[in-house]
Order: structure tokens, then C-alpha cells, then sequence
């Protein structure tokens, strides 16, 4: 069985898709809490067809 090897979406350094793999899909903690840190600070959204509808089911 082959191992599935992915890239950390911050770095581009290639992580082995596997349980001891503590930080995946990121190769590291560092790594991670930057990404975390971009989404806190707004830098990244997931997109609506209409934001309004964000708030319509609450």
C-alpha cells in the first residue's frame, strides 16, 4: 500500500498523510498556528452566493 503524501498548505513542504503525522496536513505546529492566525485576522473567508443568507438562519 502506497503512502499518501500531501503538501502543507503553508509552507509547501511535503507531510506524510498518516496518524503520527501530529500537525496534518500541516508539516508543523508553526505552521499551523499561522494559518489559524490568517483566518482569526479575517484574511480568509468562505464565500456565499448571497452573505445575506449567512445571517438568515439564525
Amino acid at each position: 500500500m502506497s503512502q499518501t503524501v500531501v503538501k502543507c498548505p503553508q509552507c509547501g513542504k511535503s507531510v506524510a498523510w498518516r496518524p503520527e503525522s501530529r500537525y496534518r496536513p500541516f508539516c508543523s505546529e508553526r505552521c499551523k498556528t499561522i494559518d489559524l492566525g490568517a483566518w482569526v485576522a479575517e484574511e480568509y473567508a468562505v464565500g456565499a452566493e448571497n452573505p445575506a443568507d449567512a445571517y438568515a438562519a439564525e
